[in-house]
């Protein structure tokens, strides 16, 4: 109790170190008899591909703590989120399914919006650890859709901030992470400080309900500062400081878990904030890195990835613990345009495209994961220092997962996930995927698909931005190399800024991958169903 209480003292006092044990004090080693490992999943909110120090040279954004996960462990350059955009991509990560395939796949939330996306029965990444005797935890940005009621007990259908005037806070919210196979959540509905509910779920219900409207006069001025929509907000909502509130509900969970129930396992997963718009790095970290309100951002959310794995080390449970760092999709447009600009640093770099867009700056995205050699379970072992190539996407943590504890997957769950054991073995391994789907902004109308070198996107344009419209992206529009053509074909390899459209040079190819995309569609699965073999990627 002592060392938790100096720990917690460290932590309040200098939120910029890293949280230490009394010296001499060791770790005690947990989960002795548990076969199945520990996982920590953090989900960064728009994070892009340049913003971390490992993944490009040129950043001018400190991420130390990413860096070190990258030395500890294996980094995937191939990755990618399922969709552009937050409501999709957590669906599919949640559920091991393209949100496409569902009812208002495409739907970004906000406010009281809902239904949840996933529908009961559906399988999920927590309910299958939780059958495996996991404890299962949930905190920080839902964003799948939730149930609020009204004083009549209706279900509110519309949104805005009228529709949360409307909620009787007093209600259970259906369709949450409780009902989805968390065991406990504290966290938000939508984003978390752009919204038209400005409040913290406790579970399934708000314990103190949004009061008065958001008075913006009182939050931080910059380019990165003008998302927030004026909204209700709980007198107890930090706007400035809610991702240290979520890693504060982290800790506690991580320090209770191994006081209470050291031999069992646990799945928490961690969805943060940063570094989606607005900006807001608590006060402690503003012009921490001389790359504006932005870059700081992105630096509090590498301190809290630091704190994360650090609270690890020091209730011993690092060994058997695997981590994975991803992030929704790729960065924001005003992100990439003011970061460009003002500091030289790329968000997106090395590539085309931002959030929306169907390019890869869109949905390529940073993947890594640390499973030391040391832990308990027979099927652990990532060399540190590794790097992976493998076409891999979020999707694929669920048959991860399922083949880690040993759940075979039904025919009608995860139906677009592939299991990234064998690359986490040995990132030499084979090709898992036969091929990859991304959805982006317009949700099935904006779709593509990734065979070896090769993306066709079945749509022309970007699918998400208006280069065209918008002034400040103007400057970044190209040539169309093919204006007549109502699709793409692009060879990563040898273009992969996505310049040379190459569907009239190669229309058999172009039609072949289009043919293949529309059989996913039709037989609504990229998984092949048990007992057969999946071609291999060309």
């Amino acid at each position: 109790m002592l060392r938790l209480l100096f720990a917690v003292l460290l932590f309040c006092q200098d939120p910029l170190h890293t949280v230490q044990v009394l010296a001499g004090d060791k770790p005690r080693q947990t989960n002795t008899h548990s076969s199945h490992p520990n996982i920590l999943l953090i989900l960064a909110d728009d994070l892009g591909y340049g913003d971390v120090g490992c993944y490009n040279d040129q950043s001018r954004v400190p991420t130390p703590h990413l860096d070190r996960l990258a030395r500890e462990g294996l980094r995937f350059t191939d990755a990618h989120s399922p969709a552009t955009v937050c409501t999709p991509t957590r669906y599919s990560l949640l559920t091991g399914q393209m949100a496409f395939r569902v009812k208002n796949g495409g739907t970004v939330f906000t406010g009281v919006g809902g239904p949840s996306l996933i529908t009961a029965g559906r399988l999920t990444l927590p309910q299958i650890l939780r059958d495996k005797g996991y404890a299962t935890a949930c905190v920080g940005k839902w964003h799948v859709g939730l149930t609020f009621y009204d004083q009549k007990g209706l279900p509110i259908r519309d949104n805005g901030v009228d529709a949360v005037r409307k909620v009787d806070f007093t209600r259970r919210i259906d369709g949450g992470p409780l009902d989805h196979g968390f065991q406990s959540f504290f966290g938000t509905a939508c984003c978390p400080t752009t919204d038209w509910l400005y409040a913290f779920i406790e579970q399934d219900r708000i314990p103190e309900a949004p009061s008065a409207v958001i008075d913006k006069t009182r939050l931080p001025n910059h380019p990165y500062a003008h998302d927030c929509r004026p909204g209700l907000i709980a007198p107890n909502f930090p706007m400035e400081e809610v991702d240290l509130r979520f890693l504060q509900r982290s800790l506690e969970f991580l320090d209770r878990h191994v006081q209470q129930s050291p031999a069992q396992p646990f799945f928490l997963f961690h969805s943060a904030q940063a570094v989606h718009l607005p900006s807001f790095a608590a006060p402690q970290f503003q012009g921490k890195t001389h790359t504006g309100p932005h870059g700081d951002f992105i630096h509090q959310f590498d301190w809290i990835v630091g704190q994360l794995l650090n609270r690890l080390e020091t209730l011993g449970i690092a060994d058997n613990t695997l981590v994975i760092v991803t992030s929704d999709n790729g960065p924001e447009v005003t992100s990439v345009v003011h970061m460009r600009q003002d500091f030289h640093h790329d968000p997106a770099r090395p590539w085309r495209g931002m959030k929306r867009d169907a390019w890869e700056g869109g949905h390529r995205v940073p993947f890594l994961v640390r499973w030391p050699a040391s832990g308990n379970s027979e099927t652990s072992g990532i060399r540190p220092g590794t790097t992976c190539s493998q076409l891999i996407s979020l999707t694929d943590v669920m048959a991860t997962a399922a083949e880690i504890v040993g759940t075979q997957l039904p025919e009608n769950a995860a139906e677009d996930s592939f299991s990234l054991l064998p690359c986490l073995r040995d990132p030499s391994a084979a090709p898992i995927r036969p091929y990859l789907l991304q959805q982006a902004f317009a949700g099935v109308r904006t779709l593509s698909i990734r065979r070896g070198e090769w993306k066709y996107i079945d749509h022309s344009g970007s699918g998400g931005n208006r280069y065209d419209r918008d002034p400040s992206l103007q400057i970044y529009q190209k040539p169309d190399s093919a204006p007549n053509a109502i699709a793409q074909l692009y060879n990563l390899q040898t273009d992969p800024q996505e310049e040379n459209n190459l569907i009239e040079q190669y229309p058999t190819l172009a039609a072949e991958l289009k043919q293949l995309l529309e059989t996913s569609k039709m037989t609504g699965r990229s998984r092949p169903r048990i007992g057969n073999v999946p071609p291999a990627a060309q």
